[in-house]
């Protein structure tokens, strides 16, 4: 997003279902690589890819997204005409589902970490990607949410980091629904109100975050979706993209 930018009011078509047509893929390589596919060849808005499992998903910055077969909810949605906040609106929807599925005696409380991450008990229970063409006026909204996997799927370096909903398998088509209604609402949504949701599940305020080339205190989420942060020497920033990692102690 580009300083000064004004949002998009054109948002996902009102009436048109998210889910359908559906591809299934026991395994893939990427369900958004099989997702852009389909847009690039006129996939209707709402078309969908699952997958059971992944062998090269990705994440953020290149990262992989992996997860053993018949644990996680692994999608793509070709989305036409998406709103300019389409990150933040799915993190939205996705912490919503969070809230409400997630298993007796699990931690609840989704929050969001900027951009993309939602976060469960401050451990990462879903990634969000979004990739498209602008100028073609569609994007492909990936999301992986670890609905039941247990600490021994993860690999040990991120057992501290990662979390789950910790349901049972059988719960990944339910929570599918269920996400999919809650990504109908949220795009149609104004921006104004996807906004005063993110910062309701504002994972990074108030804390102390590192990126690229700088660390500071991050100090909300501005009107075009980009993290305020503010500097040790007073500076206030406005970050576009990028990660952005918390820093254990608080205090300067």
């Amino acid at each position: 997003m580009s300083a000064g930018a004004e949002y998009s009011q054109t948002f996902a078509p009102a009436g048109v279902a998210l889910g359908s047509p559906r591809l299934h893929l026991r395994v893939t390589d990427s369900s958004n690589t099989r997702a852009r596919e389909l847009a690039a060849a006129g996939a209707p808005h709402g078309t969908l890819v699952t997958a059971g499992e992944q062998t090269a998903g990705r994440g953020r910055q290149g990262r992989s997204w992996s997860a053993p077969a018949g644990r996680a909810l692994l999608c793509s949605l070709v989305i036409r005409d998406p709103p300019q906040l389409l990150p933040l609106t799915a993190g939205v929807a996705v912490a919503e589902v969070a809230d409400a599925e997630i298993a007796e005696g699990v931690a609840a409380g989704a929050q969001l970490k900027w951009p993309n991450d939602v976060l469960i008990a401050g451990r990462k229970v879903a990634g969000i990607l979004v990739e498209g063409r602008p100028q073609e006026r569609w994007a492909v909204l990936g999301i992986g949410l670890n609905v039941a996997l247990i600490e021994a799927d993860f690999p040990t370096e991120l057992r501290a980091r990662a979390g789950t909903l910790g349901r049972q398998p059988a719960a990944i088509e339910p929570v599918l629904a269920s996400l999919l209604a809650s990504l109908q609402r949220w795009l149609t949504a104004p921006p104004l109100t996807v906004l005063e949701a993110v910062r309701d599940r504002d994972a990074l305020r108030g804390h102390r975050v590192r990126w690229s080339d700088g660390e500071g205190r991050a100090r909300g989420i501005d009107e075009a979706g980009r993290l305020l942060v503010q500097t040790a020497d007073g500076r206030h920033l406005a970050l576009e993209a990028g990660e952005v990692h918390l820093i254990p102690q608080n205090d300067w």
